[in-house]
């Protein structure tokens, strides 16, 4: 468990009142669980037992079955919820963020090298390997800052709807590779791009302008004119909707935070070991500190993954009850059904039709259990799907997938004691009568 959710639960065992309590659960544990039995063997009477006559009342043939259906009920729906946890997980962490996240390294930029920025950008583009290097305020993965002060022609004076906000410097959308929906990315050709401003396609639905290139936007006060539209991109975990994003360019709005630099493929060691030497010149007095995009992308889906590792573990524990639950039955029933498949057998019935003629049983309470877990995991996933914005559809493969595995997992419990008994001698089981 510390290994799943990489935290440090101790046992107190030095504590006096944790062993009390643990000897306390294990009493009562077995008090319940042998109460039933004692009671069952107790109402016996000695002169059927003796004579090998036990019966059962229906109460006590539903109990039995029912506790199976129950078990069963239970293994599909985690079986269920682990491949929807699965499938989802697996969507969030292959799901096109609008950026190439390859190949492309955050590196903080502490002490100087904010000032140094130009100093470092001509160094770092001599170095073999890197292909281009742009700036952000805050990395890519996780664009978090907001405003409402923006201002646009047209606009009702009674909403303040928010916006996400970023600096960045010039070659942010060729770094990022993002596609442009119009216009085009700032350029030092344009010293009026110092006041203009590129938006998202989120940001333009809610601005509303027809067409945006060269419309008035003003931002914290400060008036100037969009010159693109970014095609939507995820600058935070697919929990949420892409917000409205604006854009702005230059160092007074912290731009420098970050440097963005995209690598060649197949040389990331031997770049990242030049810029270590570059930034220990130009910044000895701080640590060389860098992130991989994509592994930053993974790590907002830190919790999903100790999720599926608890559902895959919590699954095969249900699955694996169910199934010592399902043993039981099968040899139980199986042993007081010895004589009249004995008969079966000498009146001619196969061994294939009697394995059949057995199992039938045990798949029927397979079934039922199936019937009733599916609306409740229909529920229960659908639930929890409505956590993300962007999510995998509860396909009905999956559903009839749990309801498979489950029937072949129960036929492989039952099987060998149902195969023994259908090729067991009849005469050695009527010998007895």
């Amino acid at each position: 468990l510390n290994g799943f959710t990489e935290k440090q639960f101790v046992l107190p065992f030095g504590d006096l009142s944790f062993w009390l309590g643990l000897a306390a659960i294990t009493l009562v544990t077995g008090l319940i669980s042998g109460v039933y039995p004692a009671f069952f063997l107790s109402s016996l009477e000695p002169a059927s037992t003796l004579k090998g006559i036990l019966k059962f009342s229906t109460g006590s043939w539903w109990l039995r079955r029912g506790l199976t259906i129950f078990q069963f009920t239970l293994s599909i729906l985690m079986i269920i919820g682990m491949i929807m946890i699965a499938k989802q997980v697996t969507f969030l962490q292959t799901a096109d963020s609008g950026y190439n996240r390859e190949n492309l390294v955050y590196v903080s930029l502490e002490g100087d090298l904010p000032k140094k920025y130009e100093l470092l950008k001509q160094e770092v583009s001599k170095i073999n390997g890197i292909q281009s290097i742009t700036a952000i305020s805050q990395v890519p993965t996780s664009i978090q800052n907001g405003t409402t002060n923006v201002e646009w022609n047209g606009k009702d004076p009674n909403t303040k709807p928010g916006f996400t906000r970023a600096a960045v410097e010039y070659d942010f959308v060729k770094v990022m590779k993002l596609q442009l929906k119009e216009g085009r990315d700032f350029s030092p050709d344009f010293i009026t791009d110092s006041s203009a401003y590129l938006i998202n396609e989120s940001a333009l639905k809610l601005i509303g302008y027809k067409d945006p290139i060269g419309k008035s936007l003003t931002f914290w006060g400060e008036k100037g004119r969009i010159i693109g539209v970014l095609k939507d991109f995820h600058f935070a975990s697919l929990h949420g909707a892409i917000k409205p994003l604006i854009v702005r360019l230059g160092e007074k709005y912290g731009a420098r935070n970050f440097a963005l630099l995209r690598i060649e493929k197949g040389r990331t060691n031997e770049t990242l070991h030049a810029l270590e030497k570059l930034f220990k010149t130009l910044n000895p007095q701080f640590p060389f500190t860098y992130q991989f995009s994509d592994e930053e992308y993974h790590k907002l889906y830190k919790n999903e993954q100790v999720i599926t590792k608890l559902a895959d573990s919590f699954t095969f524990i249900a699955v694996f009850i169910s199934c010592l639950g399902l043993l039981g039955l099968a040899i139980f029933t199986i042993e007081q059904r010895m004589k009249e498949i004995a008969i079966r057998k000498l009146l001619g019935a196969s061994v294939l039709s009697l394995v059949s003629f057995i199992s039938k049983e045990f798949l029927v309470l397979v079934l039922a259990a199936w019937v009733i877990a599916v609306p409740a995991a229909w529920w229960a996933m659908d639930s929890w799907l409505q956590n993300y914005a962007y999510r995998v559809s509860t396909s009905w493969q999956v559903y009839i997938l749990a309801g498979l595995s489950a029937i072949l997992i129960s036929l492989s419990v039952i099987s060998f004691n149902t195969i023994k008994a259908a090729l067991a001698n009849p005469v050695k089981s009527l010998k007895t009568e």
